[in-house]
């Protein structure tokens, strides 16, 4: 079998094809992976998967994909060329067009192979299909492709809903709205299924929830943004143009009625990641989230550094709005983990995004607990110096009181200080660019 894989997500790939089929490590070509037919149904539930074929030859050149057609079993080939049959070929290229003249010539090539049925375009019966791989450089492309192959079509991944669930059109987004085909490879990471219990801590206008929604799991959030939560105040943070303000019906729950889900969605609630609410029996499937990194959002959390005062007797809280303080990085990812040890079923899944500067990444960087296990980290690059790393870790055993000493005996569990400081190697480095252009603009004038 092959499988045809969408290299925008390159780096995130593997991991959500071990999750769907439960895999050890496999091995890829630039754009494809032999597979076991048994794997294939699960895989079409992959979102970086665009298709499957079952292949029938290839090889570096078309003259060796030839010879190697050719002692392809006849008795496999047969039942897909009978006289009554209808047929179409495709011609796939990667990292390059071709004109339609050039694709019927590699069609009429194919003559050697011994079809018997009927041409149709339409509707045909069987749809075989010639791949050509011309690498992944779009500055540097081959003449000719560095492999080629040749198959029948299985099925298509689900990237149609990546299209339909795009937040262009989303009835509620935000300005860190995130993007549907990463809410449905992190709900993949996270193994969600039917009936789970998912939940995100930093829900903000609900992206993971919708996806992890659509495989029929119940879903739950929490934020500590009031408006967000509720769809109130102002439009500007919600990334639409020529709207002031909040309609009506923006809310998170407005997005899963959108997609017919509204029946999975449980509620969502203010509060504040660092002092969870949750009492200590409540147990979820999978926990999914990707946490404020202090650029687009603050990071904060209730409290204050001056003294605490008792309100006037008369306080009714009604409108009162807590103070608020910085919620270090390193503080939002060893609650995370603490809460994740406490609140997942065994063998449920974390699975959050965690922003590091590229110069000065080191596996030592990634948070750990003694009650979780590192599954996979991938990374996403943003820019030349900042890249976040998607994090899948999966709960092996229950927390015992000594954890919470573990980072005196073992310094992989202590919190890494250098997270704090992501906001201003962020921007530090924007400048940077932004200082070389500038330079550049000058020297020009």
């Amino acid at each position: 079998m092959l499988l045809c894989r969408d290299i925008h997500f390159n780096r995130i790939t593997q991991p959500e094809y071990d999750a769907k089929c439960f895999l050890s490590a496999c091995g890829f070509s630039n754009i494809f992976l032999e597979l076991k037919f048994s794997w294939i149904i699960k895989l079409m539930f992959a979102f970086s998967c665009r298709s499957a074929f079952e292949l029938w030859g290839h090889g570096r050149t078309h003259s060796e994909l030839r010879t190697s057609l050719l002692k392809y079993p006849s008795e496999n080939m047969t039942p897909f060329m009978q006289r009554d049959s209808t047929y179409r070929i495709n011609v796939y290229t990667f990292n390059k067009t071709l004109e339609f003249a050039d694709r019927i010539k590699r069609i009429d090539a194919m003559e050697y192979l011994p079809f018997e049925g009927t041409v149709s375009l339409k509707s045909p019966q069987h749809i075989f299909c010639l791949l050509e791989d011309y690498g992944t450089d779009p500055n540097n492309i081959p003449e000719h492709p560095s492999y080629v192959y040749f198959g029948r079509w299985i099925a298509d991944g689900q990237r149609e809903l990546i299209r339909s669930h795009s937040v262009k059109n989303r009835h509620f987004i935000g300005n860190t709205s995130m993007d549907a085909g990463l809410s449905f490879i992190m709900a993949n990471h996270a193994k969600v299924k039917e009936n789970d219990l998912v939940f995100d801590p930093f829900v903000g206008t609900g992206s993971l929830l919708v996806a992890c929604s659509h495989f029929g799991a119940y879903v739950c959030g929490t934020d500590i943004d009031y408006n967000t939560i509720h769809g109130k105040g102002k439009a500007c943070r919600s990334s639409r143009k020529n709207q002031k303000w909040r309609g009506p019906d923006e809310n998170i729950r407005a997005n899963l009625r959108q997609y017919g889900t509204q029946r999975s969605y449980l509620d969502v609630m203010v509060s504040d990641a660092s002092k969870p609410v949750w009492r200590d029996t409540v147990l979820f499937d999978a926990i999914i989230t990707d946490p404020p990194y202090g650029i687009r959002e603050s990071t904060r959390r209730t409290g204050s550094h001056k003294d605490i005062t008792k309100p006037p007797d008369d306080f009714c809280g009604e409108s009162h709005v807590p103070v608020s303080m910085a919620y270090h990085l390193s503080d939002i990812f060893t609650d995370l983990l603490n809460f994740s040890a406490h609140h997942l079923v065994k063998g449920g899944r974390l699975v959050y995004w965690l922003p590091v500067y590229r110069p000065e990444y080191c596996e030592e960087m990634i948070p750990l607990h003694p009650s979780l296990r590192m599954i996979s980290n991938c990374e996403q690059t943003l820019s030349s110096h900042t890249s976040r790393r998607l994090i899948t870790m999966e709960k092996i055993k229950e927390p015992e009181e000594s954890d919470a000493l573990a980072h005196l005996s073992d310094p992989r569990f202590s919190p890494y200080q250098g997270h704090n400081a992501f906001r201003e190697k962020y921007f530090s480095g924007l400048n940077k660019k932004l200082g070389k252009k500038k330079i550049i603009h000058e020297e020009v004038i």
